[in-house]
């Protein structure tokens, strides 16, 4: 009886999983240092092989479809046991130990522990969240009390290793009755006249990178109103109390059930950089999970916010 054998390789799968993560050929052509003709042949040549379609091309970037989101929710951890695989072949020994994973920001949180709990088996590793130490991962990493640190704008001693992850993006959400609804993205200008609503945990190196990001060359005088919870966020909004900034994790849900649109940033998607920092003890397991991670973070649906850039 002959072997099935698979029609795609590595480097379709991270081809995939880099479109997902980008949007759009155009950004994805930047991360891989490749021309955008070349990854939009990539991916036709992948959903040839496939016979499905991975992506549906909009005005405004791409989606994933039923297949693709299928597709890029187990590429990472494949690609992550195909990497253990060859550290049993070189070593003979299995990289499992457990790692406490960490981040640097609560809005993570809503996703994490989940996908803690789906690669885990996965991966052969025990994973777990180590949320008590959200406000201090650095600390948590030189004490020994977390293995693994997800970041945002912390910086990383020089003795512990870091690589870049993947990002979230910060978007804008008013209800659906808000003036500021019928615009297809908001600019720093339209943000003057009404109030901001954020939230009062937001570490402050993290509330400075927004409004560099936003207002660049000064911040106007705006009414900010601060709510230690998300529940209370997203009802002052709903309330058209003003305008909410969150990550697009944090925004989905709500977003989802409806009252609430989301929009991104005039111009460019405000896009927040996450990386991974670890122990070099842990480095083997810990690359590991980097690469499962990748596809994890929930997104947005289409239509809930513009995408910069085209497909």
């Amino acid at each position: 009886m002959q072997r099935e054998r698979p029609v795609l390789d590595v480097a379709d799968l991270e081809l995939v999983l880099t479109l997902a993560e980008a949007g759009s050929t155009v950004r994805a052509s930047t991360r891989l240092h490749v021309t955008q003709s070349a990854v939009s042949r990539g991916l036709t040549a992948v959903e040839e092989k496939l016979g499905v379609r991975l992506f549906e091309r909009k005005a405004r970037g791409l989606e994933l479809t039923a297949a693709g989101r299928r597709l890029t929710e187990a590429a990472g951890p494949l690609l992550a046991q195909l990497v253990d695989l060859e550290e049993r072949a070189r070593t003979g020994a299995a990289t499992n130990a457990p790692l406490r994973v960490v981040c640097e920001c609560y809005t993570a949180y809503s996703w994490l522990p989940g996908a803690l709990s789906r690669l885990g088996p996965a991966l052969g590793t025990e994973l777990e969240a180590a949320i008590d130490h959200t406000h201090a991962p650095i600390e948590a990493l030189l004490t020994g009390d977390a293995d693994v640190a997800l970041l945002t704008t912390a910086k990383v001693p020089q003795r512990m290793l870091e690589a870049p992850l993947f990002h979230d993006e910060i978007v804008f959400v008013v209800a659906a009755t808000h003036p500021l609804a019928a615009r297809p993205a908001i600019s720093a200008h339209d943000l003057e006249p009404y109030a901001l609503i954020v939230s009062s945990s937001t570490p402050e190196p993290e509330r400075k990178w927004f409004f560099r990001q936003v207002f660049r060359r000064g911040t106007p005088r705006l009414k900010l109103l601060r709510f230690p919870l998300t529940e209370a966020v997203i009802e002052a909004t709903r309330a058209g109390m003003g305008v909410a900034a969150m990550s697009e994790w944090v925004a989905r849900p709500y977003v989802a059930g409806g009252g609430l649109v989301a929009r991104s940033l005039q111009g460019k998607r405000l896009e927040r950089p996450w990386r991974i920092a670890y122990r070099r003890e842990v480095a083997v397991v810990a690359t590991r999970l980097a690469t499962a991670l990748r596809g994890a973070p929930p997104r947005l649906v289409e239509g809930t916010k513009p995408h910069a850039g085209r497909g």
